[in-house]
């Protein structure tokens, strides 16, 4: 059963640009555009930190753990943003890079084209891994960043730090759109544009299909346990339930609101909220309780009616959510702590 709200608004902020992704860490919020406006906000108020634009348009946005940093990449390359100056470091490499993943306060992974760079702060360059089948789609850091997975069409690879040659190799013939490591280590999961989800128990390569999703899955979050796994590639979001032996011989607990599901974000730590958006404009949160997700509060139908597609969300604290939609609006919401739902 769900319940109709109106959380209230913390900030709101406008961008000139239509929003694709956002990312959260510390006190920062950065919002990036299709066009390749990057704007660093505070989480708490929405004020402008600072701004970058990347040129050749933006695909992905990722805030380093201490927010002193931020990367964005694109079609035609990538960029960093060092906080402390505001000094941008850009790479038009003109090779697609769709994603980028911190290890640490030091080091983050890029995709460019066919391989995945590994960077310091600065944009150089520690290491990179030999070219992949295709273009790299996703990628991942296993055991505290000392293992990075990469997605690309066929597999997903993982490389130990400085290994230009792939250790373990997790084969799946198709392209993987989405790539999703248990936090937990044991799991490592791709959402794949055949309308599946597929997934490898790292102990010992145990595979296993999810499939017959309506559409192709192109968006997966585990939340900070490992236990929930929640997808798009259909009108309900899916949650499949990692705990114990896994998801083999189960079903999915299915969270209908929206028309088509644009965004997830799991609540930082163990509180089991979820956060979900359409491209109808609505924006709902689940709370998982007594083994399975429940709907308990589906609110925030864009407040003054209209219904651009939600673009992407983040947790920018554990009782703020902040949601993009399509149109360039920026909103902060506050979510009330499990017992006041």
């Amino acid at each position: 059963m769900s319940t109709t709200v109106q959380s209230p608004l913390a900030w709101e902020a406008d961008v000139d640009d239509a929003p694709v992704a956002l990312s959260a860490r510390g006190d920062l919020v950065a919002v990036a555009g299709a066009e390749g406006t990057v704007k660093v906000l505070d989480a708490a108020m929405g004020a402008e930190i600072g701004s970058f634009d990347l040129p050749g348009g933006a695909l992905a946005v990722a805030l380093s753990p201490d927010a002193g940093h931020v990367v964005a990449t694109g079609p035609l390359g990538y960029a960093l943003w060092r906080r402390s100056d505001g000094r941008t470091t850009m790479r038009e490499s003109g090779a697609w890079s769709a994603a980028a993943a911190w290890a640490d306060d030091t080091r983050v992974a890029v995709a460019s084209g066919r391989r995945a760079l590994v960077l310091d702060t600065d944009g150089g360059e520690l290491w990179r891994t030999e070219p992949a089948a295709s273009t790299v789609t996703d990628l991942a850091w296993m055991r505290q960043g000392r293992r990075l997975a990469v997605a690309a069409y066929g597999a997903v690879r993982c490389h130990e730090r400085h290994t230009e040659k792939p250790v373990a190799t997790y084969p799946y013939v198709g392209s993987h759109l989405a790539l999703a490591v248990a936090p937990t280590g044991r799991w490592i999961c791709s959402g794949n544009q055949d309308a599946s989800i597929h997934i490898w128990r790292t102990r010992d390569g145990g595979e296993l299909t999810m499939s017959g999703y309506p559409e192709k899955v192109s968006r997966l979050a585990f939340d900070d346990t490992g236990f929930w796994l929640a997808a798009d590639g259909a009108p309900d979001v899916t949650v499949w339930d990692f705990s114990g032996k896994g998801p083999e011989g189960t079903a999915p607990r299915s969270l209908r609101c929206h028309e088509t599901v644009t965004a997830l974000a799991w609540r930082p730590g163990a509180a089991g909220h979820l956060a979900s958006g359409g491209a109808d404009g609505t924006v709902a949160l689940w709370h998982a309780t007594a083994g399975r997700p429940q709907a308990r509060l589906r609110p925030v139908r864009e407040l003054d009616g209209t219904s651009a597609p939600v673009a992407a969300l983040a947790w920018t604290g554990p009782h703020l959510l902040t949601v993009a939609w399509r149109d360039g609006r920026i909103r902060t919401y506050g979510v009330p702590s499990r017992t006041a739902l």
